[in-house]
């Protein structure tokens, strides 16, 4: 494949797996079950979803089991445990729109967990961005006009915090089988919560909304972003991703008429100001390397 169909296919792809991530809000939304249930059951098939696809497409099995039961693989699976429970728990707390604000950080919440795990240095650039997004955070934050929302606001910064750690993991430790991760991620959050969760089995309805969410979003969306991502600079991967943002609270507004208010656009607005400007300086100063296969 020429470096440029290789291009192409990266951007689709990574496109597709925005699309299909931005969906978690919604479907949340359609299952109406409590958050111990919501997480066993998308956590099931998504559990099931990703161990076909380890199954078909996974390289030296022994060796990426012995890896990941590591102390570092450990640890990145509890990782994306937490980030994925703590999810769910936002989505239910507080509005998707207030949940993709603070997720939105995510890039400057890994940059500086990755100055602190791996030196990596922080520019002055990173520094303005990072303030802007910080002030549309409080502003946010600020808004806040309920229990559910102040609590929401923490757990998404739960999220975004393991999410980030996760990163920095997934890149100090290359050699960690991502896809095994997020399947064992998938189990452990399961045994979290099944004694948290009602004995009687959901509805028909919300059992296919929970399959999706396992399927599309746990399953299909990672195993796409991961090889999207390899054709692709980080900048366009970070911008593309980007769309999760924006789309998952319009969703949810055009099934549900869940509002946003002023304040929260606001603030998301220039959350994503900042993280854009970030990566599209960073994107124009160093030029995206394309790989192909």
């Amino acid at each position: 494949m020429s470096t440029v169909h290789a291009r192409s296919l990266g951007l689709a792809t990574v496109l597709l797996a925005t699309l299909l991530f931005s969906l978690v809000g919604l479907l949340v939304r359609m299952a109406g079950l409590d958050s111990g249930s919501i997480v066993l059951w998308r956590s099931l098939f998504g559990a099931l979803a990703l161990g076909l696809i380890w199954r078909v497409w996974g390289r030296d099995r022994v060796g990426a089991l012995r890896r990941v039961c590591s102390k570092a693989g450990l640890v990145t699976v509890a990782l994306a445990v937490g980030g994925n429970i703590a999810y769910i728990a936002a989505l239910k707390l507080t509005s998707v729109a207030t949940v993709m604000t603070v997720y939105a950080s995510l890039p400057f919440v890994t940059a500086a967990m990755g100055f602190l795990a791996l030196g990596e240095p922080l520019s002055r650039r990173f520094a303005a961005a990072a303030a802007l997004a910080a002030i549309g955070i409080v502003i946010t934050a600020g808004a806040a006009i309920s229990a559910g929302d102040i609590a929401g606001i923490v757990v998404s910064f739960v999220m975004t915090a393991s999410w980030a750690g996760l990163l920095v993991q997934a890149k100090k430790h290359a050699a960690l089988d991502l896809t095994l991760v997020s399947l064992l991620s998938s189990l452990g959050a399961m045994i979290l919560v099944l004694p948290l969760v009602p004995l009687s089995l959901p509805s028909l309805d919300s059992l296919l909304v929970c399959a999706l969410l396992g399927v599309l979003t746990s399953g299909l969306a990672t195993v796409l972003a991961l090889v999207g991502g390899r054709h692709i600079g980080s900048g366009e991967t970070g911008l593309l991703m980007l769309l999760d943002v924006v789309l998952a609270p319009l969703w949810v507004w055009l099934a549900f008429g869940e509002t946003v208010t002023p304040p929260v656009l606001l603030g998301g607005a220039l959350v994503v100001a900042a993280v854009a400007g970030y990566l599209v300086s960073g994107t124009a100063r160093r030029p995206a390397r394309c790989t192909a296969p």
